[in-house]
């Protein structure tokens, strides 16, 4: 027993143990072997990192297609950016599946991909990344006029990819125009609907 005053005895701390992190990463692993490269959930610089160090990799590995399953992903501006430019100069074909729901920003790296399937289900919305500002004037200008800058890239691409002009993508943005599978088909910003017979990439 403690004397009067003196601290008891430290209860014991329970360590809990993600049983599931092991068999992730085997998964992933078992992914990356077969070229498949998954994007779920927010897709964040440190997000964007890592998917861009997975598809140099494979494409420094060789020139047989990549296949990235885009899960609803939900994307940053600039981590958005940084992958569509990694896109943009790996020679190994990319053909990306989306499921779930696509827009804003994550659009831009579904763009950048030749060939763009979507799941029966899949739904896809066109609206204007969301930014935020803080800090002097000049640093609030000098930010506005960087956001301006990387928005108008990614509309630009997605207006390549859809072979719409650039104006038209804004304004839908703007309206938050959303679309399904069949309707982005015809849009263009999927090229074919993902079927059992769907070959990972040409």
């Amino acid at each position: 027993m403690p004397r009067p005053g003196e601290p008891g005895p430290v209860p014991p701390t329970r360590v809990w143990v993600d049983p599931h992190a092991a068999w992730q990463d085997r998964l992933f692993e078992r992914l990356l072997e077969r070229r498949i490269v998954l994007a779920a959930g927010v897709l964040d610089d440190d997000a964007a990192t890592r998917l861009s160090a997975q598809l140099l990799t494979l494409d420094a590995e060789g020139d047989d297609p990549i296949r990235l399953e885009l899960q609803n992903p939900r994307a940053e501006l600039s981590a958005a950016l940084t992958l569509m430019g990694v896109l943009e100069v790996v020679r190994a074909p990319v053909h990306a599946f989306a499921s779930g729901e696509t827009g804003g920003a994550a659009l831009g790296v579904l763009a950048c991909c030749p060939r763009r399937a979507a799941y029966p289900n899949a739904t896809f919305t066109l609206s204007e990344p969301k930014l935020q500002f803080g800090g002097t004037v000049t640093a609030v200008t000098a930010r506005e006029q960087q956001a301006r800058r990387m928005v108008d890239s990614l509309y630009y691409k997605i207006a390549e990819a859809t072979g719409r002009p650039a104006d038209d993508i804004r304004e839908d943005a703007r309206r938050g125009r959303t679309f399904t599978t069949a309707e982005a088909i015809g849009y263009g910003l999927v090229t074919e609907r993902a079927t059992k017979a769907t070959p990972p990439a040409e």
